[in-house]
């Protein structure tokens, strides 16, 4: 019988970003934000959704690490966690550095071309 390989390890980047790529899941993030929030209250806010769908969505939340769960009796409330993002910031941030050197490194660049050429006409 062949062995069966393990799950790979999913990058928790990709967790958060599979997580913010749904709507549905960005909104009931924004309605957690800065508070908790009761699973049933936050289905109340998609008619449209059943309730083990808006459950679904909150669990792949979880699971990436953007909401904290409390259980409170036989409800269980829900609010964002921060810190879940900082991986993503990281990344943005890495990315986004190193663009941002190179373009002051070129408006240094061109801020002595142009320094040495206005001093080269007012020579003249």
């Amino acid at each position: 019988m062949p062995a069966v390989a393990a799950p790979a390890r999913i990058d928790p980047i990709d967790r958060v970003a599979h997580a913010l790529a749904d709507g549905t899941r960005r909104r009931l993030l924004r309605l957690v934000r800065d508070g908790e929030r009761a699973a049933g209250d936050l289905a109340t806010e998609f008619p449209a959704i059943s309730r083990p769908a808006v459950s679904q969505h909150l669990r792949v939340l979880e699971t990436a690490g953007l909401v904290t769960i409390r259980p409170d009796g036989n409800r269980r409330l829900y609010r964002a966690r921060a810190a879940g993002l900082e991986d993503v910031w990281r990344f943005i941030d890495e990315m986004w550095s190193v663009s941002l050197d190179r373009l002051k490194d070129a408006a240094e660049r061109e801020a002595a071309r142009t320094t040495t050429t206005i001093e080269e006409t007012d020579a003249s």
